[in-house]
């Protein structure tokens, strides 16, 4: 959608601003404006933040309009970032008011889609109204889902090595084929050895597979402006978290709003911390293994003679909106691929002795298990 397209004057002069520093013109990427990062250094955002400032400027444009929210918001930008239009903009968006599709309406947003809405509502603030005040809304931190048990976790392993070998499973309609089950196996066995999160699944090559299948790469982007490092920074210094947030932001406006002492104790822990990816090799079972092998080689089918998918590990075996099949799978393909194996797979063991529900976040799978790299 251009900006061209958006109902109102206000969210029109929001997508030219996100224009500037997240363009849609490929040819445009590389010479994008740069944005204040962490301890104010200008950088340029990722493509995966870039889609986040564009889906909130749909939710404005969702919003803009509706009796909750002031006529005024619809006149300037600058509008849309007083307080009397940021508040009703986020009760919409915490009760699912504001999503892309229309029958998920009305189902809550999850505390990590609305940190991700927050921390974009921050940056556009920073375009927007720079050096200005802006009150954010407030999102408390999220207590942790328990993580599954080792006894579990060789449970699921096991039963999810039989069922991939069984005949059509199904659940409520909700087919998964021996395809499926065999790319299931192989993430869920990768999961237990090397406890990568999605998002460092999806750039996966077969490059990162050793020889023998013996080991397996994982890049580790402990970047400053992520939400996993302001955690891990606040549970070192035994800050909040948003105060974390608040000094990594390098807005100005938040200066006030920390002791100073903090303020500089966040900054000199950061600048600590390795800034780059860490790679990093992790042993991988017999199991594994044999699961990567068997996912390999029903790759080699579904990738053919397709360039897009060659170097990808994990691929798609459906066609979607992207394209054929064979193609790289994102993050949330992965989490999605997941989340229908432990349905199909809770369905199939319901009743059995001593089994008991698995979770269907690939988080919580992940947050189960210790696991060492390699010694380079």
């Amino acid at each position: 959608m251009s900006g061209q397209q958006y109902g109102a004057p206000s969210v029109r002069q929001l997508a030219a601003r996100v224009e500037r520093v997240a363009p849609r013109d490929p040819g445009r990427w590389e010479a994008r404006q740069r944005v204040p990062g962490a301890a104010g250094i200008p950088v340029q955002v990722s493509k995966e933040r870039a889609r986040q400032l564009w889906m909130v400027v749909g939710m404005f444009d969702r919003a803009v309009g509706r009796e909750e929210m002031p006529v005024r918001s619809r006149r300037s930008v600058e509008q849309l970032f007083t307080w009397a239009a940021l508040r009703p903009f986020w009760e919409l968006a915490e009760g699912g008011m504001l999503r892309h599709f229309e029958k998920n309406l009305g189902r809550p947003l999850p505390v990590a889609s609305l940190r991700v809405v927050r921390d974009c509502l921050g940056m556009l603030a920073e375009l927007v109204v720079p050096g200005k005040r802006v009150r954010l809304p407030q999102l408390e931190q999220a207590e942790l889902k328990p993580v599954t048990g080792p006894k579990q976790m060789a449970a699921v392993y096991r039963e999810l090595v039989d069922v991939a070998g069984r005949g059509p499973l199904e659940r409520d309609g909700i087919a998964l084929s021996p395809q499926e089950r065999t790319r299931l196996l192989a993430m869920v066995a990768v999961v237990l050895d090397a406890a990568p999160r999605s998002g460092e699944m999806e750039p996966m090559r077969l490059t990162d597979v050793g020889p023998g299948e013996e080991w397996l790469r994982v890049v580790r982007r402990p970047q400053k402006s992520s939400g996993v490092r302001h955690e891990d920074l606040a549970m070192a210094l035994e800050l909040p978290r948003s105060t974390v947030s608040k000094v990594l932001s390098g807005n100005p406006v938040y200066r006030g709003q920390v002791a100073e002492a903090t303020w500089q104790r966040v900054l000199a822990e950061a600048s600590s911390w390795e800034d780059g990816p860490v790679v990093e090799r992790y042993a991988l079972r017999e199991g594994t293994r044999v699961a990567l092998r068997q996912w390999l080689e029903l790759r080699k089918d579904v990738v053919g003679p397709l360039e897009g998918g060659k170097d990808a590990l994990w691929v798609t075996l459906v066609a979607t909106k992207a394209g054929p099949p064979g193609l790289p799978i994102r993050a949330q393909g992965i989490r999605q691929s997941y989340a229908r194996g432990m349905e199909a797979l809770n369905f199939v063991m319901a009743g059995a002795y001593g089994w008991e529900p698995m979770p269907v976040k690939l988080e919580q799978l992940r947050r189960s298990v210790q696991v060492e790299p390699l010694e380079e």
